[in-house]
């Protein structure tokens, strides 16, 4: 996992690992090439340090977060306090498999988003970005929402900024791309914990249009190297090419 994320940074971002500590080999920081800052610090940590059960030396990554975001993640389990950094600003997450590929590098990407200097993140994607997030029917339906009016509020657990593209992926049984929306409003503070959705954030998104029910399923994905949809993640620019030429 260690090395998909590094390959991931050195594509997205253009960024190489350095390695500033003799004394842990294993240490790499990735870094901003204009302002030096850390976006990302891998280690290899005792689990003890951690709070964790066991002697042995496991990956982590450290990685900057919004502290309302962090709160939430660590409530539920998914990372942990950051290792040796601000615990309020900085999350620790493992590698060792127990999260998906798909939400680190989401929460890298936010972290890159955070720690660059003003206007730097977004420029380097040329204005809005493109997103892809999941929907389960069985808790929301979208098409009911969407026919009573054009913009809803949706729950927000990544770095959308209004202007952003945000593609909605309807899960089982539809396993497919249906909407393709505008983020309008973002940040909202959102108290919700129904022991179905855990919300802390909100954003609204205005439907742009609607994409023919199955034309973008999971086959499709996977051929734009998309395996899996369980958390908001960046939306690959092919796809996004093929569905605005098509739709």
């Amino acid at each position: 996992m260690r090395d998909k994320i590094l390959r991931e940074a050195a594509g997205r971002y253009g960024t190489q690992p350095e390695y500033p500590w003799k004394k842990s080999p294993d240490h790499a920081v990735l870094r901003h090439g204009d302002n030096k800052k850390w976006y990302a610090l891998f280690m290899k940590v005792e689990k003890a340090k951690l709070g964790l059960g066991g002697d042995e030396c496991v990956d982590v990554v450290n990685l900057k977060c919004d502290p309302v975001l962090a709160g939430s993640l660590r409530a539920s389990g998914t990372v942990l306090p950051a290792y040796h950094m601000n615990k309020e600003k900085w999350i620790s997450v493992l590698l060792d498999g127990s999260v998906e590929e798909e939400q680190i590098l989401s929460l890298l990407d936010l972290s890159y988003e955070l720690t660059a200097g003003p206007g730097k993140a977004r420029g380097r994607s040329g204005g809005a970005r493109q997103w892809l997030i999941p929907a389960n029917p069985r808790y929301y339906d979208v098409e009911a929402a969407f026919n009573r009016c054009d913009t809803i509020r949706w729950k927000q657990t990544s770095n959308v900024a209004v202007g952003d593209i945000v593609y909605i992926y309807m899960g089982a049984p539809v396993s497919a791309v249906l909407y393709r929306c505008q983020a309008v409003e973002t940040d909202i503070p959102c108290r919700r914990h129904d022991g179905r959705v855990r919300m802390d954030r909100a954003m609204m998104l205005r439907l742009l249009e609607r994409i023919p029910q199955g034309e973008i399923g999971r086959d499709r994905l996977r051929e734009h190297g998309v395996h899996a949809v369980r958390s908001a993640r960046r939306m690959p620019p092919s796809l996004e090419r093929e569905i605005r030429k098509n739709f």
